[in-house]
């Protein structure tokens, strides 16, 4: 297994156990997810799409405000994170 989708993975377990994250966990998260999906960009040449823009922005304000999100809302921005990770993985794993 790669270490994206071992990433992917961990943002899943952590939507399944949202109530045992403190809001740091969840905000460690985000960031390692914004950081990997700016990352994964570089390497895809997607780094101008506007939907993958919105969700970083998104992503950033989830982190950053983290302990007045619902766990409805928290699960929302990991799916979030997994669902664009998942899709620039397969992006990357075709142009090897």
């Amino acid at each position: 297994m790669s270490t994206t989708t071992d990433f992917i993975a961990e943002l899943i377990r952590a939507v399944n156990d949202i109530e045992k994250l403190t809001h740091y966990e969840v905000s460690r998260l985000l960031d390692r997810s914004i950081d990997t999906i700016r990352d994964m960009r570089r390497h895809t040449g997607d780094a101008g799409i506007h939907s993958v823009r919105d969700v970083l922005v998104d992503l950033r304000l989830s982190s950053e405000r983290v302990q007045d999100l619902s766990a409805e809302q928290v699960r929302d921005a990991l799916v979030d994170a997994a669902d664009v990770l998942r899709s620039l993985k397969i992006v990357l794993d075709r142009t090897e």
